[in-house]
Order: C-alpha cells, then structure tokens, then sequence
C-alpha cells in the first residue's frame, strides 16, 4: 500500500519580518495507485503540499504522512519529477537513469534490466548514449520520469511537470504518462496549472483556494471516465471532445476564477 496522507496541515513561512500563511487546515488523502492533481492561484500553496509530502519542507502544524508513517526528510519510498529536469548534464541518458540505483546499491544485473525496461517504455531507445544537451526538452523530460520510475517508489510526486514544454510535446507527454500511468501504476501526487491537462490525467482533482490555500473542492474524475470510457479514447483531443470533459474542465474554471475574482477584491 502507498497512501498520502495531510491532517490539519498548515504552513508558514517567514517573510520581511511578517508571518506568510501558505496553508491552512489542509486535509486530504491519496489513496493507493490514485493519482490526484492540484490545482489553485498562484501562490496557494499547491508546490508547498507536495515538498512536504517529498519531505523537502516541514508542516507549521498538523501531519504528512506516507504509509500512515509520518514525513520527516526525503525517503527511497517516494521520487519526485520537477518541471526543470534536473538532469546531470556530464552524464548520458543511461547515466542519469542509472544514478539512483547506485545510490540504492542495486546489482549490475538487476539495474541494467530495470533501465532497458523503462528506456523502452519512454521511448529513449539509441538515445543511451546522449547527453541532456543533445535532447529536445520532451526526451529530457522522458528521461527524468523514467529515472523516477525505474527506482520502482511507491509515490510519485510531480510538479509541473510539463510546464516547461511547447504546447504540442506537452500532449504527446500527457498522453505517454497516461499510457504510464494504466500500465504501471503509482500513487501519484500532480500539481498543475493546467485545468485540462488534471482533467485528463487526474483520477481526482483538488480545487485550491487563494492563499492561505484549503482545500475548496475535491472532483472524482475516475467515476465520471470510467462510466463514459475515455480509456478507450486513445488521444487527448478525442477525450476532449467529451461533453463530460466540458462540463469538468468548466466547472474547474469557474471555481478558479471566483477564487481569483475575491483575490482582486
């Protein structure tokens, strides 16, 4: 089992002398294999929620938990995937997928199998060899999932993971982690600006208040798919057409823009 779990997290930081109220009272569970985007206003806290559960930050109050253990520092259990690569430009793309299982101290044998696997799965086949310089921002990005995934963690944490890519290898890169996603699946936590792209994605969407950020709406995507079948739509822009997806991705900016409307006020 891989849960994520928040009980009455609030967050604060220190800023100019004046206390910064990120979060407050947040509650939420992520249960097994979910995966659950976030999305909110700028500055709600969507980024804070997920370093904590990385246990790169610490909870002002309340608890993250992971397991029903609570978060107190980075962990093997968990790999996070950021919108910059992140990748060690000196080491080839082999190199870079290879690194963690060293860390780790994974046998050659064990580690050469996983890293083929998951080279496969993202396509990066006659790419071991290059470096990050060489790549297009997509293949980079294909890289940093596949170096988190072939640690084999419980929970994925992503945060805007996408951001940085031109809009259409944006859609190739939500399709490929959808693919991903269903035939390996994790306990995922994804923060987004993107509506359509926690629509498509999301078994669950969190909607995020203006700061301090709560939680103002959870939407059970999962229910409303599975009942209309996208699985079976095997492209974004057939899923879109879906007068369910729509209604969704409406009803998601409607709440974004009263939040964004009270900020201005």
């Amino acid at each position: 089992m891989a849960t994520i779990e928040f009980r009455n997290v609030t967050r604060i930081f220190r800023q100019s002398e004046q206390n910064i109220v990120a979060l407050q009272d947040v509650n939420l569970q992520v249960q097994d294999q979910e995966f659950v985007a976030i999305v909110g206003p700028s500055g709600c806290g969507k980024t804070t929620c997920l370093r904590m559960a990385a246990g790169l930050e610490k909870p002002s109050s309340g608890q993250v938990l992971v397991d029903g253990q609570e978060v107190r520092g980075p962990g093997t259990d968990r790999a996070v995937v950021f919108q910059q690569f992140a990748l060690f430009p000196w080491k080839t793309v082999w190199e870079n997928i290879e690194f963690g299982l060293i860390s780790l101290k994974v046998p050659v044998n064990e580690r050469n199998k996983r890293i083929e696997q998951y080279i496969s799965l993202m396509g990066l086949e006659g790419y071991e060899g290059a470096y990050p310089h060489q790549l297009s921002g997509g293949m980079q990005q294909r890289v940093a999932i596949a170096r988190a995934y072939v640690l084999d963690p419980k929970v994925l944490l992503m945060d805007e993971p996408f951001g940085a890519l031109d809009a259409q290898t944006r859609v190739v890169m939500q399709e490929e982690l959808v693919r991903l996603a269903r035939s390996h699946p994790r306990t995922v936590l994804f923060i987004t600006h993107a509506v359509d792209e926690a629509v498509y994605l999301a078994d669950r969407v969190v909607v995020m208040s203006r700061r301090p950020g709560k939680i103002r709406e959870i939407i059970d995507i999962k229910q409303i798919r599975d009942k209309e079948s996208w699985n079976s739509l095997a492209q974004i822009e057939d899923v879109m057409d879906q007068s369910s997806f729509v209604h969704l991705r409406t009803h998601i900016w409607k709440l974004l823009r009263e939040e964004q409307g009270a900020e201005a006020h």
